[in-house]
């Protein structure tokens, strides 16, 4: 049954992995029901309404990457996307949250559309190699200074942007408590490392004053006050075609990025470079996108916090379904799972991104052709703070890089016309 539902393959993989896997993946991102409300509420829509439309979304997500694309990846709305919709298209434009919903909504079925013709796959086969093979690692290193920043270890500075934290607060003491339980377990190879130290730090975490707990059980408020709320009177407009094309095109290459990075990791790409079911992963993210604005939710996209799963040794649908039930009991549950501090996930966050830079090897860093454009990418995704960047910037010093240098036989038409697409995003 779990083989027909999931994809789970008993030759290869445990039923016990895949709970843990999934376990550990809903903790790493579980932080997503307390942000989206306090990002979304902003524009004045309802916190509690936003707190349900989020778990709903990603219940409703996630369950369908289980059982329809039967592969190991969450999702939920996204971060980013969300503060674009609050602070930029809502506060920043003065457009109404109505306004960016049904962006929101136009965005979803524009990318079922692109998801049916196929040509979100063709755009993943468009990236040149190196691009692909250096996603993974810059990913790592996205969600490693994540959590150093989730942690406190990193902070902001006004002259330096950013600079150490204070090593001595409760917080960051903690975090590396966190780590070296963390890290010693791994070392160990005890099974469920990851999800053993999230909930050995959040324990440790009440006596340092970081762990706070606010009940066990509480009845999900009513999405009502935000649920299919749309306004169709400026869909045509010339600020509503450049939020949904902004829409569009991070959550696009944020969810490239996302699925060929922890697909890579998890060894699920063949030697043709291709993913077990990415098109049905694809047209999950899009109906997730669909469904999110329907309820009252920003973006939905796919989770880069699925490879804290991954690494757990999550490879079916099994993992996902797991993950969609923590979100269920979240519903129910919200005051424990909100209790997880960020000192007990942030250690996990910074030991996935030193699992997924195990890939930077396939890069030749002695040919400059390749090795510029790689490290391009791997720079600027944690840095801008954007997958999507990373990818659009990594391949366009590709391209042009190699029409300078005379190496044209290394390029496609696809690659061209996709850098000329990256270029009208910048230049619009």
């Amino acid at each position: 049954m779990l083989q027909k539902l999931f994809d789970f393959n008993p030759r290869t993989m445990t039923v016990r992995k895949e709970i843990i896997a999934g376990m550990t993946t809903f903790l790493t991102m579980a932080y997503i029901l307390a942000v989206n409300p306090s990002v979304l509420s902003a524009t004045g829509m309802d916190r509690g309404a936003l707190f349900t439309t989020t778990v709903v979304s990603a219940i409703f997500a996630t369950l369908l990457m289980a059982f329809y694309a039967k592969l190991p990846f969450a999702l939920a709305p996204g971060m980013g996307l969300n503060a674009f919709f609050a602070y930029t298209v809502c506060l920043a434009m003065g457009y109404t949250w109505q306004f960016a919903l049904t962006a929101v909504l136009i965005e979803g079925v524009i990318f079922i559309l692109l998801t049916l013709s196929g040509l979100r796959e063709k755009i993943v086969t468009a990236l040149p190699l190196v691009i692909r093979n250096a996603i993974a690692p810059s990913i790592g290193l996205f969600i490693a200074f994540n959590g150093l920043q989730l942690s406190g270890i990193v902070v902001k500075n006004e002259a330096t942007l950013v600079t150490l934290g204070d090593i001595s607060s409760p917080q960051v003491l903690l975090t590396f408590v966190g780590l070296l339980l963390t890290g010693t377990l791994l070392i160990r190879n005890v099974t469920g490392a990851l999800l053993i130290g999230i909930l050995g730090t959040t324990i440790l975490g009440i006596p340092f004053g970081v762990t706070h707990w606010q009940g066990l059980f509480s009845i999900p408020p009513s999405p009502a006050p935000i649920f299919f709320q749309f306004t169709l009177d400026q869909v045509f407009s010339l600020d509503m075609l450049i939020v949904v094309f902004t829409f569009l095109f991070v959550d696009l290459f944020d969810t490239i990025g996302t699925m060929v990075g922890v697909a890579t990791k998890a060894g699920m790409v063949d030697k043709n470079g291709k993913i077990h079911n990415l098109n049905k992963a694809f047209l999950v993210d899009a109906l997730g996108t669909t469904f999110g604005a329907i309820m009252g939710s920003s973006t939905v996209t796919t989770y880069m916090e699925s490879a804290a799963g991954v690494n757990e040794g999550g490879r079916s649908g099994l993992t996902s379904f797991v993950t969609a039930m923590g979100f269920l009991l979240a519903l129910f549950f919200s005051p424990f799972f909100l209790a997880v501090p960020s000192a007990a996930t942030a250690p996990i966050l910074i030991l996935v991104g030193l699992m997924m830079m195990t890939t930077v090897k396939t890069i030749d860093f002695t040919n400059y052709s390749e090795a510029i454009p790689a490290f391009i990418c791997l720079i600027i995704m944690p840095l801008a703070y954007s997958i999507s960047e990373g990818i659009a910037m990594g391949t366009i010093c590709y391209v042009v890089l190699n029409l300078l240098s005379g190496n044209r036989k290394k390029l496609t038409v696809s690659m061209c016309i996709l850098v000329l697409f990256f270029l009208l995003k910048y230049l619009i």
